[in-house]
């Protein structure tokens, strides 16, 4: 019997999946404990509606990263720090410091997690990149000076 995982069933798929399961197994288990439904014809056709909404959100998401990443590439971030003989800084320049920089800069709301960067110890240009979706990715400058 074919039918629509309403929860994730484990052994079985994930919600939302087509799976073909025993008649038994269907009706005994999945059906009374709202697990699954039959998979009819409205049943299908509401599954396909519902993959064809989430392909759709899911290019809008992407397009919308894009083209945040076009603003934020080749751009660069300047940030002010403390430094004794030889320009070590006292501490370090954290992702945290540069998310906020980058989002006054640009108007984004970027989060620290999703920043890729070098530890900073020195004044000097790092490269430093963040990633936006699944294969968006964006690279730019930390400048980091005592002026």
């Amino acid at each position: 019997m074919k039918v629509i995982l309403l929860e994730d069933v484990k052994g079985q798929g994930k919600k939302g999946t087509l799976v073909n399961v025993s008649d038994g197994y269907a009706r005994n288990f999945l059906f009374p404990k709202n697990l699954a439904k039959e998979a009819n014809a409205a049943a299908m056709a509401e599954l396909n509606s519902k993959a064809e909404a989430a392909a759709f959100h899911y290019e809008e998401d992407k397009a919308a990263a894009k083209a945040v990443a076009k603003k934020i590439e080749g751009t660069t971030v300047k940030l002010l720090a403390k430094a004794g003989a030889g320009g070590k800084l006292f501490g370090s320049i954290t992702s945290k410091e540069i998310a906020t920089e980058l989002n006054r800069l640009l108007g984004t709301n970027i989060d620290k997690k999703k920043l890729t960067v070098a530890d900073i110890k020195n004044y000097g240009e790092y490269t430093a990149t963040v990633k936006l979706f699944t294969d968006v990715t964006a690279s730019f400058t930390v400048a980091v000076s005592d002026k």
